[in-house]
């Protein structure tokens, strides 16, 4: 259904006022504003310091009653069903005892004088860190950095978190703490509006993961909105508007109810397969970050894990994880998967990474530099008990092992030459562990995309990490807003990248999958079930969605679509092509299943 939305227009007192930005979690909530994220400069203006050691022992004090809020609001949390937030809570209790992180706190109280603004300067030091690495995952780990350092200034300041009203609320600040959505009722949420463009930021996890509708990206212009404004904001288009008129209310009540009959829909089908209207079946995963996420996500139906990332367990710490630490760690995230396949990335990790045990100096382009499978070549230490840890957690379930940023043959053959040396060293300990681990590689260089014909003689299955594919393809930096107009996962250049590559498994008999955002996209789903893609994994929240969708096509259009797209020249063009059509079919088989029902 479409609606025509009446927009701002300057000098027309009778227009609302209304604002742009990304829409990265779809829906529409309509209410009161709450402003989250609060500056502190007049409380820092107005606190007394005490002696040196004085301000020292409140850091350390803040430090360990702001971790006991944090486990006891975890618990809270996992009691109440909510895995992952319970699981992010946890991940913040940790890095706030992190000898490193709490010890730069105290020791900047030398260099400051004020304990509440020691702890935010060297929140801000530890978060520039995490800022400089060239994974966009990593890189908004920072704005939970400044979470924690906010929260225990907080604590030292004796400032209070805004009260609730009985009646939702759209949150809106410029950057939103994570703890902040994690603690508040998801039933108390109606929207999330942040200034700050991430769409992997903790914040933005965490709503997705409770399916609220958010905007991102409005830069300061977001400070225009101020505290019990009345707004409406539209997680589909981005748009957010100040006091609508009645008229504009309206459009917006009907799509929320359209809207409240979709989310009825889409959680009809948890149970169901996400197979097209003539029978080809893809299957749909999620990614994931931490274990518990795998429990979080079987709610959307997923059929297992394509994608958990394992660099937190090595972030965070003094010295290497032993292989009891990781094998723990595996095994859980397994154990969640219910039988269902658990596919773990080895540590993508690189130069630009704040691990003190790898002793990396600094490198002018980390992007392409030593990172990833390059360090695990080179690190047995560091490898090898990652590989015995995930070989034994694979008894307790099934297991994937995925490396990352692979360029050749060669590389792979390194790596099953180490995985050979693990399972004959777990032998001679006497350790049970599976032999029918699968292990393949995330396809997201051009290098392994054009050898992946060369390399599929190596591997299980091939994973295409579409973040970096599409950045190392079009030569153009993701996280870089001068140039992000170019980055387009539907490029055709991009595209023959994938057809390459699924191509070659198909070929060689192995399975293919894609683990990058372009998977959670419902329109190049269609594109890459007609290319023969098996497998899709994704944010959790977005499985319905793309099942929603293949469960109303055909294989047989999107071939047709495919063929028409791979004579196309431009990503936007395709992109509106795909639109088009998708929708065009989408609408006759929900008017035929319509037509069917009153019958």
């Amino acid at each position: 259904m479409h609606y025509d939305l009446v927009m701002h227009k300057q000098g027309d007192s009778n227009m609302p006022e209304s604002l742009h930005g990304k829409g990265v979690i779809s829906g529409v909530a309509m209410g009161k504003t709450m402003l989250v994220g609060q500056n502190l400069d007049g409380f820092l203006a107005d606190y007394k310091a005490g002696t040196i050691e004085e301000e020292k022992q409140k850091v350390e004090d803040a430090v360990v009653a702001v971790v006991e809020i944090l486990q006891e609001s975890a618990e809270t949390l996992k009691g109440k069903g909510m895995e992952e937030q319970g699981a992010i809570m946890e991940a913040h209790s940790l890095l706030a005892q992190d000898p490193m992180f709490s010890g730069a706190m105290v020791d900047k109280v030398d260099e400051v004088q004020k304990a509440p603004a020691a702890v935010l300067a060297a929140a801000s030091d530890t978060a520039n860190i995490f800022e400089m690495m060239d994974d966009a995952y990593m890189q908004e780990r920072a704005a939970d950095i400044r979470d924690i350092g906010k929260r225990i200034a907080k604590y030292i300041l004796g400032v209070k978190e805004p009260e609730l009203g009985d009646d939702p609320v759209v949150l809106c600040g410029y950057e939103v703490e994570p703890s902040v959505i994690a603690n508040i009722p998801t039933e108390k949420i109606a929207g999330v509006i942040l200034g700050q463009g991430s769409t992997t930021c903790h914040a933005v996890i965490i709503a997705k993961a409770r399916a609220i509708p958010t905007v991102v990206g409005l830069g300061h212009a977001v400070e225009a909105i101020e505290e019990k404004a009345d707004v409406i904001m539209d997680g589909d288009t981005g748009v957010i508007l100040i006091d609508a008129t009645d008229d504009i209310r309206e459009q917006y009540t009907a799509k929320l109810k359209v809207q409240k009959e979709q989310e009825a829909r889409y959680a009809a089908l948890k149970d169901l397969p996400a197979v097209t209207t003539d029978g080809v079946r893809v299957q749909l995963m999620a990614n994931i970050g931490l274990p518990e996420d795998a429990k979080a996500a079987a709610a959307y139906g997923n059929e297992g894990v394509g994608l958990f990332r394992s660099e937190f367990v090595f972030m965070g710490r003094e010295d290497i994880p032993t292989e009891d630490d990781q094998f723990e760690y595996y095994k859980a995230a397994i154990e969640a998967c219910n039988g269902n396949l658990c596919v773990i990335r080895t540590m993508d990790i690189g130069g630009d990474k704040p691990l003190a045990y790898l002793d990396i100096p600094h490198e002018e382009n980390p992007f392409l530099g030593y990172r990833a499978v390059r360090i695990s070549l080179h690190r047995r230490d560091l490898f090898m008990p990652q590989l015995k840890a995930i070989l034994r957690a694979g008894v307790y379930g099934k297991a994937g092992i995925m490396v990352p940023m692979v360029i050749s043959c060669d590389e792979v053959k390194q790596v099953r030459a180490l995985l050979k040396e693990a399972m004959m060293e777990l032998d001679m300990e006497g350790k049970d562990y599976s032999r029918d681990v699968q292990v393949g590689i995330m396809v997201e260089t051009p290098a392994a995309a054009v050898m992946t014909p060369m390399i599929s003689k190596y591997v299980d299955f091939f994973s295409i990490g579409t973040n970096d594919l599409v950045q190392y393809t079009l030569a153009v930096d993701r996280v870089n807003h001068n140039v992000s107009y170019l980055y387009n996962h539907f490029n055709p250049a991009v595209l023959k990248m994938i057809q390459i590559t699924i191509e070659s498994a198909n070929k060689a008999g192995i399975w293919a999958g894609m683990c990058g955002e372009m998977a959670s996209d419902p329109y190049a789903a269609v594109l890459l079930t007609a290319m023969g893609i098996n497998e899709l994994s994704m944010s959790a929240p977005s499985i319905p969605k793309v099942k929603d969708k293949l469960r109303k096509i055909s294989a047989a259009d999107a071939k047709r679509y495919l063929a028409t797209v791979m004579t196309m020249e431009d990503g936007d063009e395709i992109r509106e092509y795909l639109h088009k059509v998708v929708d065009s079919r989408v609408a006759a088989a929900d008017a035929k299943a319509a037509a069917e029902a009153e019958e």
